[in-house]
């Protein structure tokens, strides 16, 4: 019988393909953590997804590698004991043979760690890759990639500095590809804010805005279309008394200084409030309003929140649009020619109907529209065509970006507080029922968060005092 006891245990490591293997396979993972982990180590963490790498994936690595080590070594000794291979130990070829293959790991792994790691994580930093590759979050990034934060990763909102922004999001990440890979994620996928796991806003969104700054007056134009023939173009033009700091306005009002209030909400998207305190933090008043539909002890029975940002602002950047409105925004915008008779109520139409699928809506959508200029406005389509087919590509866009029949995402979905036109939003509080025990009410005063300056006119005279109602023509006729 060979005697194995005798040759070095490096030798016996070389002889079978499989320590081999368990000895790279170790050889990437230390080398892969190296790469990955001071990324871990720093202050703010860049992504929740990065912890899939380094605590599932490269530890999978490294133990796999651990246990093919100890069963090649044991395979390379019955091997030589059964005069399978070579039992004579010739050192020169075995550290050749050492050298060759340690000399080719370090370039493969030089190769993983400054590229293929590299780069993973790096595209785990991308709104595409947590919006569209780990779980199904299309809807989301459909809104994100239409909002005025679409330059702005969402690690940045959705990850918090620190060590429990650091833990949290490894837990959530883990937890999003449980439910991603057994496909039990819920449908529609609640919102941040509804599930409670919302950063809070002082730790994100305060990084670049803040209630306190000083934000003035702000002139908002709202056009509006009406449903007939030509449709007739109608702005509301307001004047937003933004405030901030001591300055009274919307934002003064509810972060000035020394203001600090809470609510109870009767539902998880934060719908219904029937009780809100009013505290002066400077002289140390307190003031309870209670809706009247409120269930006796609602102050204790239901959960309380301090009112920050999003409460408001709560869909900043995901925001999904209403058919009505996002038709106004096309024509608006030039998107959707208003020449085309009937374009909006033809399109509201179409964008209401009931679609089984994002394919059917596809299939059915364009071509609705052009069937509906091909047999009532026949020579309008002749010679305008490529304009029709356009609209009917523009609306099907709406569609796509704001409706999800497979996760169960419609028109409303997802409320957005923002006013209160569409939704509740601003009337959740300021809808003149919550009363005080002194019998004072929150205010629904129109005046106290903005000025019309005209509401529904065809032509305002102040767009033509401000000299841009011109501007605003030409670019809906283009």
């Amino acid at each position: 019988m060979n005697d194995t006891s005798k040759r070095p245990a490096w030798f016996l490591l070389t002889q079978h393909w499989l320590s081999l293997l368990g000895v790279a396979l170790v050889a990437t993972a230390l080398i892969s953590w190296l790469f990955v982990l001071p990324q871990q180590i720093r202050g703010h963490v860049d992504n929740p997804y990065v912890g899939i790498v380094v605590f599932l994936f490269i530890p999978a690595i490294f133990f796999t590698g651990l246990l093919l080590i100890p069963v090649g070594v044991h395979l390379s000794k019955r091997q030589i004991r059964g005069g399978l291979a070579e039992a004579t130990f010739d050192r020169k070829s075995a550290v050749q043979r050492v050298a060759w293959f340690f000399g080719v790991t370090t370039l493969f792994n030089i190769l993983i760690g400054t590229q293929v790691t590299y780069r993973a994580v790096e595209h785990m930093e991308t709104p595409q890759f947590c919006g569209g590759t780990c779980h199904t979050m299309n809807p989301e990034l459909a809104a994100y990639q239409n909002s005025p934060h679409s330059r702005v990763e969402c690690v940045e909102c959705h990850v918090a500095p620190g060590a429990t922004g650091w833990i949290t999001s490894k837990a959530s990440g883990i937890r999003q590809l449980i439910e991603t890979v057994f496909n039990t994620y819920p449908r529609p996928i609640p919102s941040a804010l509804e599930s409670n796991r919302l950063v809070p806003a002082r730790e994100t969104c305060e990084n670049c805005h803040w209630p306190q700054q000083f934000g003035g007056v702000r002139l908002r134009v709202f056009s509006k279309y009406a449903d007939d023939e030509a449709n007739t173009r109608s702005e509301t033009v307001l004047l937003m008394l933004v405030g901030g700091d001591r300055i009274s306005g919307i934002h003064g009002a509810h972060f000035g200084p020394g203001v600090h209030i809470r609510f109870a909400a009767a539902d998880a998207k934060r719908q219904t409030i029937p009780w809100v305190e009013y505290k002066n933090t400077d002289t140390g008043g307190v003031r309870t309003f209670v809706s009247p539909e409120a269930p006796p002890d609602s102050a204790k029975a239901l959960s309380k929140f301090d009112m920050e940002c999003v409460d408001c602002h709560n869909r900043p950047t995901h925001t999904f649009e209403l058919p009505e409105r996002a038709l106004d925004k096309a024509l608006a915008l030039g998107q959707l020619p208003v020449t085309l008779p009937y374009v909006k109520k033809k399109g509201l139409e179409l964008l209401k109907a009931n679609y089984a699928t994002s394919a059917e809506a596809t299939a059915n959508l364009p071509t609705g529209l052009v069937s509906f200029y091909q047999q009532n406005y026949p020579d309008l389509y002749a010679n305008r065509s490529k304009d029709i087919h356009e609209a009917g590509r523009a609306v099907l866009a709406i569609y796509n970006r704001n409706v999800f029949p497979d996760l169960k995402v419609s028109w409303g979905t997802y409320p957005n507080n923002l006013g209160h036109m569409d939704f509740p939003g601003c009337f959740r509080c300021h809808d003149g029922s919550h009363t005080s025990s002194e019998g004072k009410t929150i205010t629904q005063d129109c005046n106290t968060c903005h000025e019309p300056l005209a509401m529904d006119e065809t032509s305002p005279e102040i767009l033509k005092t401000l000299g841009i109602a011109e501007r605003i023509s030409k670019i809906q006729k283009q």
